[in-house]
């Protein structure tokens, strides 16, 4: 088993869709309409950007898509202070292992989370921080059976390749492979996703309006 004992600085991997109409949260469309699920998209980025600074463990860096040179991020201002990336080409996890990867050339250790999650405030970024001074990873698993926040102390393949992204078997896929590996990890608390109708009941604040009658 192998143990990062020595810190490393700690970069916050924000993955996000550009909150537009018809782009981001689309399977909130039926609850929401499509311009109150887009509204409430860019709450939820603006939100996990804000907290992702206000936990001050280390640079934070909005990797998203499409690029926020296109036209689906005009009008849409994002804070001084970080990174902006473009996920790129490929699959979720060929996706998010260009970033990890270019983090840890950096000689960096990342939390990788989405915006879809409001249990993951400041406290818990710290925490899953401080974990990966005595460990080599560290998840949050969601409800659903993904995961709403994975932090590595430094890049495998192993853990982006070859699995059924957006299914219930992503966390313990990843899980059983981090254990495969040899690495230590901590296992947090699960969380839960905002992605479906039935999620909204864990949101704390005001819902969007409808923009439009249910969809048949």
């Amino acid at each position: 088993m192998t143990v990062n004992v020595a810190a490393k600085p700690v970069r916050i991997l924000v993955f996000a869709k550009a909150p537009r109409p018809g782009f981001a949260k689309t399977r909130l469309i039926p609850a929401l309409g499509t311009v109150g699920a887009a509204a409430l998209a860019r709450r939820m980025l603006d939100d996990t950007v804000a907290d992702a600074l206000a936990a001050a463990v280390g640079p934070v860096e909005l990797v998203a898509t499409p690029h926020v040179g296109t036209l689906a991020w005009r009008d849409i201002a994002l804070p001084t202070g970080i990174a902006v990336t473009d996920q790129g080409e490929g699959d979720l996890g060929q996706r998010m292992a260009r970033a990890v990867r270019r983090t840890a050339e950096r000689g960096e250790a990342a939390l990788l989370i989405g915006t879809d999650c409001v249990e993951l405030g400041p406290a818990v970024l710290r925490a899953a921080a401080a974990t990966l001074c005595t460990h080599d990873a560290v998840i949050h698993p969601s409800t659903d059976g993904g995961y709403v926040l994975l932090g590595l102390s430094r890049f495998h393949p192993r853990l982006f390749s070859g699995i059924a992204w957006s299914t219930e078997t992503v966390a313990a896929v990843t899980v059983a492979r981090l254990r495969e590996i040899g690495w230590s990890l901590h296992v947090g608390n699960a969380m839960h996703d905002i992605d479906v109708p039935g999620d909204l009941r864990h949101l704390p604040v005001r819902l969007p309006e409808r923009d439009g009658p249910p969809r048949q």
